[in-house]
C-alpha cells in the first residue's frame, strides 16, 4: 500500500529544491552575477539535500546509515539528480532487504 504523507513528503521536497534553484535565477536574473554569488546559489540544493538526509545519522536502522554513506560516495562522482535518483532506489532496496 502507497503510504500518502510519505509520497507527500517526497513531492514536498523535490519541490522545495528546485524552487530554492530557480528562485535565485530568476530574482536576480537582470542583474550581473559575480563567480562568488554564482557559487552560493548553485550549492542551496545540495544543502536542502544534507538538511533533508542528515537525520538518517541519528538513526540506528543500517539501511539508513549505508544509504547516507552511499549517498556522500555518489555525490562525489556524479551531479545531484542522479545522486537523488540513486539513492532513493539504494534507500527503497535496502530498507527492503536488511532487517530492522
Amino acid at each position: 500500500m502507497i503510504d500518502l504523507p510519505a509520497i507527500l513528503t517526497i513531492l514536498a521536497m523535490a519541490l522545495v529544491t528546485y524552487v530554492t534553484r530557480v528562485s535565485g535565477y530568476l530574482l536576480l536574473r537582470k542583474r550581473a552575477l559575480g563567480a562568488r554569488l554564482t557559487s552560493v546559489l548553485e550549492s542551496i540544493p545540495g544543502c536542502v539535500l544534507i538538511a533533508v538526509i542528515a537525520p538518517a545519522f541519528a538513526t540506528t536502522h543500517p539501511a539508513n546509515l549505508l544509504s547516507v554513506i552511499i549517498t556522500i560516495l555518489l555525490a562525489w562522482r556524479f551531479s545531484l539528480l542522479p545522486t537523488v535518483i540513486f539513492s532513493i532506489a539504494i534507500t527503497a532496496f535496502l530498507r527492503h532487504y536488511l532487517p530492522y
